[in-house]
């Protein structure tokens, strides 16, 4: 079950000036953390909370007005939360309406994933393990039409973006599934394209890094 209005006792009265957002995440009580963390400022409104990918499209879908701000989770069970990007930025796209900018918060701090958190979209990756600060400090960035990154993994990202930044966005998501240790074939299902189209990707992969074999991309 999902709400758009999230159930959360409110002692105040809403002010249309708050800054609406979306919770896309599978744990109740870090969400409600979450939501209070938010609305205590007096600044945020939770409009919605979503704790799968099929419950984040029907609630974007049905809704009269998208949210100023979206906050995802990768982790969502067996799905990956990085998979909404996509479907946000095509549903936008066919609707002609602006995208809002999505803030990644996950304990899942890799450079990879950061990377491809962008490379698919999202506006900024800030850690769960933060301070209500840093949150705010990344809200904030990304409102402003910047690129949050937490802490230390702004500098890792910068010193190799050079490499990564060569990448296509099908590439990323190849390199994306092989590091999931995805098999070929696997990798060519669930992106719906042939094997030799796959393995095409992965040369090119193997070209830009210098990467010798599967093992050396699982390190990226």
């Amino acid at each position: 079950m999902f709400a758009w209005s999230f159930q959360y006792p409110r002692p105040w009265r809403l002010d249309k000036n708050m800054l609406r957002v979306m919770l896309i995440d599978d744990h109740p009580m870090l969400t409600y953390g979450l939501a209070s963390c938010l609305e205590e400022t007096g600044r945020f409104f939770v409009c919605g909370q979503a704790a799968s990918l099929e419950e984040a499209r029907q609630i974007i879908e049905k809704a009269e007005k998208l949210p100023s701000l979206i906050i995802l989770d990768i982790m969502l069970g067996e799905e990956n939360g990085l998979d909404f990007l996509p479907f946000l930025e095509n549903f936008c796209r066919i609707k002609t309406i602006p995208k809002p900018p999505v803030l990644v918060c996950s304990v899942l701090e890799d450079p990879f994933r950061i990377r491809t958190a962008l490379s698919l979209g999202a506006a900024g990756y800030v850690s769960k393990t933060g301070t209500q600060t840093e949150l705010l400090q990344a809200i904030d960035t990304v409102l402003n039409g910047e690129v949050y990154l937490t802490g230390e993994h702004g500098l890792k990202i910068h010193e190799s973006s050079n490499a990564h930044t060569k990448f296509t966005k099908r590439e990323m998501e190849v390199l994306n599934l092989v590091k999931q240790n995805k098999t070929n074939q696997q990798i060519a299902q669930a992106l719906f394209i042939s094997l030799r189209t796959v393995e095409n990707h992965i040369s090119n992969i193997y070209f830009k890094t210098g990467a010798e074999n599967r093992l050396d991309l699982l390190k990226l």
